[in-house]
């Protein structure tokens, strides 16, 4: 009555595999492709036959020394004059490329890791041949195992190619940028420089640098919790007056801050520097219409540091309320008007169905969204330095203005006359874990992380 249920084979453990297994299959854990060149499987078997001998051939004339070399970075630090007793003669030696040693031996570690993993790839393979044969299944051809690339193994083939780029230009740069966080490199050390563990870190959290960070670190929470809730609220607000009953030509109005949000931002940027400048229109106009005796001096580099931290807020309100607005207007249009109705008639009035009604359910759609908004605006370069270039500049402040950011800060380290690499790559970790912080915790509290 009951159909007995196929009893599944016992999987095959390595040890087994090593002590039962041909001697193609043995000769498979230390040269790999053998077990599947026996079984036909050409392709694969030559792949990993040749992709080791690559492997072995560049570690013997390259991937070594790159590895020792990583060790040290270099064994000349500094320029030297010695005597060469084969010319008889004072020669000069330059220092060893720090740069192109920390980036090859990056770049060997990777690679190195790349290949034990492909070893543990071709042992998965030779330990599924070896069950396949000793089970009595039939074991793929060369054909089956090409076709599967296409068919059960079609995820594999597309994400071979991405992953690649991935590991080229996010890993191996975002790997070499840490890295350059435990060294001395920077204007004293520009071409030969040494491991220094985490001296660059105490630089800044305790340092000559820690007088500058802590406050750019208030400042840039303070603009990234202002131009979040700023942007989101007044989105809101104009998305709703827009929809609201009464208000005609609904498409021309939403255009006209659409058109906002489609000139390019740095266009946005310059155009409102040029307008807040000492002598820019704005003044002019405030001066011509006797408002004001004086020229405001809103963004320069002798200008008040609160009247500029207020600006930036507000020209960035100017380029973000469009894309809140939009968001905002998609959400109100799908609201289910039962419930407004439903609390018309209750006797709400249009400030309590807000509040109760329509901002909690626009706040649970745009909670994700708000918090990848407060993550872009703690590295919202682009808004600081086209408009303020950080100014007013702040003495105290070690190659910082009174506008900097923490993003906008590493730039001047990097890019200043202090050419301090090491510290920057300090910043652009420590950016990463609060920003990789606040993330994890305000996503995790959201209604739509618990709400699945």
């Amino acid at each position: 009555m009951f159909k007995r249920k196929a009893k599944k084979p016992k999987e095959a453990t390595y040890r087994e595999v090593w002590q039962h297994g041909d001697l193609a299959t043995k000769l498979s854990f230390f040269i790999m492709g053998f077990a599947q060149l026996k079984n036909k499987q050409w392709v694969k078997g030559l792949s990993f036959l040749i992709t080791e001998v690559v492997f072995l051939i560049w570690m013997v004339f390259s991937g070594v020394s790159a590895l020792s070399m990583l060790t040290t970075l270099g064994t000349i630090k500094h320029k030297q004059v010695v005597f060469d007793k084969t010319q008889g003669v004072y020669i000069t030696k330059m220092p060893d490329n720090s740069v192109v040693i920390l980036l090859f031996g990056v770049l060997a570690v990777i690679l190195v890791i790349a290949m034990i993993g492909l070893y543990v790839a071709n042992l998965r393979s030779v330990r599924h041949l070896y069950a396949l044969k000793r089970d009595g299944e039939h074991v793929p051809t060369n054909g089956e195992d090409l076709a599967s690339l296409l068919d059960k193994k079609l995820y594999g083939t597309l994400l071979a190619i991405p992953i690649a780029g991935v590991v080229a230009f996010t890993i191996l740069p975002t790997v070499y940028m840490i890295s350059m966080a435990f060294t001395n490199y920077d204007s004293k050390h520009p071409i030969g420089f040494s491991w220094t563990g985490f001296a660059a870190f105490k630089n800044v959290l305790s340092g000559d640098l820690a007088g500058t960070f802590f406050p750019v670190l208030g400042w840039t929470l303070v603009w990234a919790i202002c131009a979040t809730a700023t942007t989101f609220f007044f989105g809101v607000l104009l998305a709703m007056l827009i929809e609201s009953k009464g208000i005609k030509h609904k498409g021309f109005w939403r255009t006209i801050f659409v058109i906002v949000y489609a000139v390019p931002q740095f266009i946005s940027l310059l155009m409102m520097a040029q307008f807040l400048d000492l002598q820019g229109p704005l003044n002019t106009l405030l001066l011509n219409w006797g408002w004001i005796a004086h020229p405001i001096n809103f963004i320069s580099a002798s200008a008040n540091p609160m009247v500029a931290r207020i600006t930036v807020i507000i020209v960035n309100m100017w380029i973000g309320v469009p894309v809140s607005m939009l968001v905002s207007t998609a959400i109100i249009q799908n609201l289910p008007q039962d419930q407004i109705e439903a609390a018309r008639i209750d006797g709400a009035n249009a400030f309590q169905i807000f509040r109760s009604v329509t901002f909690p359910q626009i706040l649970f759609v745009m909670a994700p969204a708000l918090i990848q908004q407060f993550i872009g605006n703690i590295n919202n370069f682009n808004v600081i330095f086209l408009l303020t270039g950080g100014y007013p500049m702040n003495n105290n402040y070690n190659g910082a203005g009174d506008t900097d950011l923490l993003v906008t800060w590493l730039y001047n380290l990097v890019f200043g006359q202090t050419q301090r690499y090491n510290a920057s790559a300090v910043l652009g970790i420590l950016i990463f874990i609060i920003s990789a912080t606040v993330s994890l915790i305000a996503y995790r509290r959201t209604n739509a992380f618990k709400e699945g």
